[in-house]
């Protein structure tokens, strides 16, 4: 069965070599291709007709958020990022035999956890499973992905992202 690939941003902005013209991307990962050069090429692409511009139901939204929110990759993944991961869900739900191109480690890392198959364009890949969880940098207190506040609420110092390893 041919590859479909499921393109990120970088694919374009990091000169994939599109060699299928089962080619998918969400709307929204149009708005991230802004040099001049990389226009060029999407548009060339979309015009040629070996990309198809897919948006995704709700429902593979939710799907995908569950595990996005247990690894922590829920505090760095935009929504362009979101969609394009619940695309590849859904594309590989359908039977499909994908793989998503992608520089950005945090997609990676959400990819690996579904055992959803990448690549980069100009990066190795990640290696390993990391999750994510907010800490303060004073009195090292763990704080949920929703705590709205930069500064602890108990020391008054920084909270930051923390990365764990976890497995693969």
């Amino acid at each position: 069965m041919e590859i479909c690939y499921v393109l990120d941003a970088s694919a374009f902005i990091n000169g994939f070599q599109f060699t299928s013209k089962r080619n998918f991307t969400v709307p929204e990962i149009t708005a991230e291709i802004k040099d001049f050069e990389s226009r060029l090429k999407f548009d060339a692409i979309v015009n040629e007709g070996l990309l198809t511009i897919q948006d995704v139901p709700s429902e593979c939204l939710s799907c995908v958020h569950d595990i996005i929110y247990e690894s922590g990759d829920i505090l760095r993944l935009s929504f362009p990022d979101k969609k394009l991961i619940a695309l590849a869900y859904m594309l590989s739900q359908q039977g499909e035999n994908i793989k998503v191109i992608t520089d950005d480690y945090t997609i990676q890392n959400t990819l690996k956890i579904m055992d959803i198959p990448y690549s980069g364009v100009i990066t190795e890949g990640i290696k390993g499973i990391y999750n994510w969880k907010k800490v303060c940098e004073g009195c090292k207190k763990e704080f949920p992905e929703e705590y709205p506040f930069d500064d602890c609420e108990i020391c008054g110092s920084k909270i930051f992202k923390k990365r764990i390893k976890v497995s693969k």
